[in-house]
């Protein structure tokens, strides 16, 4: 193992926050990481990690090559970047979160082209709606639809998605529709419970502002599950349209209060900040914003 492998690995500590824990990420038993650090301490002459039988902590020699590491890994991975734009082909392992519905019905295409382009490549997908801990869980990307409050994350914006609020023909016959915001208070809703509070945010046609806090009927944390209870005539949901564009097409749902706009959320792309871009990571980026185009299919005028 030579002292670029041991850097590289003595990086990944730092970045995932224990020996443990990056052992695991690199695949390896965590003996065969604390060997590599002891080897590059040794080298150096200097202790990089104080260590403990519960913690360990950068000392101020590791903190300063830490940093200098860094910089030279993603210059590094910078200059095989380029090189690699060269070759037609990818190679290396990417390791990629997204959401359940987005992910299965729009990703799973764009993604299973990527892999036919660079066929060397090896991709490990998990599909789920909960929000995974890139370092930690050893992620190299992550799709993610909401509002983006970890500052330790880089993002880049793929796509705006509308929300549109609905229900069945059948509901509306049965419980009439809601004409404004207040009359929300009338029905019965279904949630999306990853969402946080059940707060519904519209705004009006003269540009102002109004939230409700609505009891749910129903609440899940799967997207498709509520439009098959909203078309199984159960309540009014508030959906982004990637998901019920279909049930929409289909008249199984109705668009309702159409001069009252939810605000759109936004997809991102999130990927460590700590961590090098390779290039298989940033071309995979690169085909998902080529495909989410200014006008999804699902956002398409319905005819």
């Amino acid at each position: 193992m030579g002292q670029m492998e041991d850097m590289e690995t003595f990086v990944r500590i730092v970045e995932a926050g224990s020996i443990s824990r990056a052992a695991t990420q690199l695949g390896v038993v965590k003996s065969a990481v604390s060997r590599r650090l002891n080897e590059l301490e040794t080298r150096l002459g200097v202790q990089l990690l104080a260590r403990t039988t519960r913690t360990s902590s950068l000392t101020e020699a590791g903190q300063r090559y830490f940093v200098r590491a860094q910089n030279l890994l993603t210059e590094m991975a910078e200059i095989n970047a380029e090189a690699a734009q060269t070759s037609t082909s990818l190679t290396g392992t990417i390791k990629l979160s997204a959401p359940l519905s987005f992910g299965l019905s729009h990703l799973s295409p764009i993604i299973s082209d990527f892999a036919k382009t660079h066929p060397a490549l090896t991709i490990h997908m998990d599909f789920n709606d909960r929000q995974v801990d890139l370092v930690d869980e050893g992620y190299d990307l992550a799709i993610r639809i909401a509002d983006l409050k970890d500052s330790t994350l880089k993002a880049r914006k793929l796509i705006d998605i509308t929300l549109i609020l609905c229900a069945s023909p059948t509901y509306v016959h049965t419980y009439g529709a809601p004409l404004t915001p207040a009359d929300l208070k009338q029905h019965k809703t279904l949630h999306y419970s990853n969402s946080g509070p059940d707060s519904w945010l519209f705004t009006t046609p003269k540009g102002g502002k109004v939230s409700l806090t609505l009891p749910a009927k129903m609440r899940s944390n799967n997207g498709d599950f509520l439009c098959q209870a909203a078309m199984d005539g159960h309540g009014i949901i508030l959906s982004p349209s990637f998901i019920i564009w279909e049930a929409l097409r289909q008249k199984k749902l109705v668009p309702l209060m159409c001069d009252f706009h939810p605000p759109p959320i936004t997809a991102y792309a999130v990927y460590p900040a700590t961590r090098h871009l390779p290039a298989r990571i940033r071309l995979l980026i690169d085909a998902i914003t080529s495909e989410l185009k200014a006008q999804p299919h699902w956002d398409a005028p319905k005819g």
